[in-house]
């Protein structure tokens, strides 16, 4: 399966219309939010529409810029996983939206334990099931990185990623964790047997990624990840 990993569209909808090849071959797309532009979460509407028009099957979150209320949209839209466990050809997708709390003027910024309370739902699916397994399956889906060598890096230097989020990937080992974000921090690292990507801003850098897995048994396994730019 070939999943085409895209972030930070900041309403530049232009910018879609140079993806098509990379739509077309694509057989899932996974958006890890910011559809609007800063500061001007009004614009989120016509992203969300551009996005739509270009594939049946997208998995996506809200981002620090976009609205809180937005949420229902994309869910109207029936993309949305976020606090949500979506299947889909044996894969398991779920989602947390929003940006930790940083300078408190964007639309969606929450508190570590609120953007991990989004994956309850998991947990909980877990327990009731029995099923441990499910994690094998799993590919999470956050506008915020967890804290790693690159992907939640701004300056090369200081991190803005969650450290709880880290931990939670560590303890759980889900099969891929694909956030956004912080749009420097564009790259691909593993975070214990988690593989992460942070596909950077396709809106303002042009860049975007692949994650290709295929089943092994009744489990989902990496066999290749990449970043691109236009």
């Amino acid at each position: 399966m070939k999943i085409l990993v895209i972030s930070d569209l900041h309403a530049h909808n232009d910018v879609l219309d140079k993806m098509d090849e990379q739509f077309k071959v694509a057989d899932a797309v996974v958006f890890g939010g910011d559809f609007a532009a800063c500061f001007k979460p009004e614009t989120g509407k016509e992203a969300l529409k551009a996005l739509c028009s270009k594939h049946d099957n997208i998995f996506a979150v809200l981002g620090n810029c976009d609205n809180e209320s937005f949420l229902e949209d994309i869910e109207n839209h029936d993309i949305s996983v976020e606090n949500a466990l979506v299947f889909h050809e044996g894969l398991a997708f779920a989602g947390a939206g929003g940006g930790t709390k940083f300078t408190g003027k964007t639309e969606f910024e929450r508190e570590e334990d609120e953007i991990l309370a989004d994956f309850d739902i998991v947990k909980d699916s877990i327990e009731q099931s029995g099923d441990k397994s499910l994690w094998k399956n799993l590919i999470l889906v956050s506008h915020n990185p967890p804290v790693a060598e690159k992907i939640d890096s701004f300056d090369g230097v200081h991190h803005a990623g969650s450290q709880k989020f880290t931990d939670f990937i560590k303890e759980n080992k889900p099969l891929a964790v694909l956030c956004g974000h912080i749009h420097e921090g564009t790259g691909i690292e593993k975070i214990g047997e988690t593989v992460v990507i942070n596909p950077g801003s396709l809106g303002e850098k042009g860049t975007y990624a692949w994650l290709i897995i295929e089943k092994d048994g009744d489990c989902w396994k990496v066999v290749s990840t990449e970043i691109n730019q236009l």
